[in-house]
């Protein structure tokens, strides 16, 4: 099974590459971007049957290693089915 994790610092917590990012787009002519916050991205398959398993192995993942919750927040993804395997190998 597919899935993504998408990392972002919380919404209270300064963002210096976030506006760094916000800056140099205005520098370049896109102004209405309003604001930018940077985050991570996690794309992981994971070889479990059902949906449920999945997102317990994933909030286990996060909650553990892949963020940092005093200072992060997550969204968890289940985009689909890993794929059996790839021919011509």
């Amino acid at each position: 099974m597919k899935a993504r994790i998408t990392v972002y610092p919380r919404p209270e917590v300064l963002d210096p590459q976030g506006k760094a990012v916000h800056q140099a787009l205005s520098r370049v002519g896109f102004e209405p971007v309003s604001a930018v916050r940077v985050g991570k991205s996690f794309d992981i398959e994971l070889d479990v049957r059902t949906k449920p398993q999945a997102m317990k192995l994933l909030e286990e993942m996060c909650q553990k290693l892949l963020a940092n919750r005093v200072m992060e927040v997550y969204e968890i993804e289940i985009l689909g089915k890993a794929k059996a395997g790839k021919s011509g190998q």
